[in-house]
């Protein structure tokens, strides 16, 4: 499992939809802030301060904060799709344990944007919220299709998939609310006791 694990996260480049390294520091720097301040505490400002660049350079690569935001959230829940998709190939019992576990590793090494893609969605303008609904809707239907499918081979003990689909998401979803790298787990020793309760919970034999 570990390095099917580490093959797919080894394939998930955050910053590959931003090339320009301008474009990187302006992205970064708005991430940073966002984290920080929230999104309504942030102002173009405190961006510009963050990239080392002038107010006005900003808006020849992003409209607005909000757009930056939108960026943010549109990749973080993008990788997050690919990652489930990748993962729940295969015998379903060893593949919900692959995607129990690299989610919950991607969601301890990259906790910043994860929180912020998470609990920012309120201030996304409402195209931009349809789209990233669209983007969880993939996500969770990935998950669902997974455990039905290790339901009917007798593999998962469960009565409800969409509760445990939304279950096994949240598992993942919460460490990027609570995970510190000074805590009791690195990301791989909480990914291996993620996935060995979703396992349990599942009721994999």
């Amino acid at each position: 499992m570990q390095d099917r694990v580490k093959a797919i996260l080894a394939g998930l480049d955050l910053w590959a939809e931003w090339p320009s390294p301008t474009q990187r520091r302006i992205v970064g720097a708005a991430l940073e802030s966002f984290a920080e301040r929230g999104f309504h505490g942030t102002s173009l400002k405190h961006i510009a301060a963050g990239s080392g660049l002038s107010t006005a350079a900003l808006y020849v690569h992003f409209a607005s904060k909000e757009e930056l935001l939108f960026a943010l959230s549109r990749r973080g829940h993008a990788l997050a799709r690919d990652l489930v998709a990748q993962a729940a190939e295969g015998e379903p019992a060893r593949a919900l344990s692959v995607l129990v576990a690299a989610f919950t590793h991607w969601h301890a090494e990259h906790r910043t944007i994860a929180r912020v893609v998470q609990y920012e969605q309120s201030a996304l303008e409402h195209g931009h919220a349809l789209e990233i609904a669209a983007l969880r809707r993939d996500t969770e239907r990935i998950v669902r299709d997974l455990l039905g499918r290790g339901v009917d081979a007798g593999v998962f003990a469960v009565s409800d998939v969409p509760g445990a689909a939304a279950a096994v998401l949240s598992l993942g979803i919460d460490v990027a609310r609570w995970y510190g790298p000074r805590g009791r787990w690195s990301p791989h020793e909480l990914a291996e006791l993620y996935a060995d309760l979703a396992a349990r919970m599942l009721g994999v034999p």
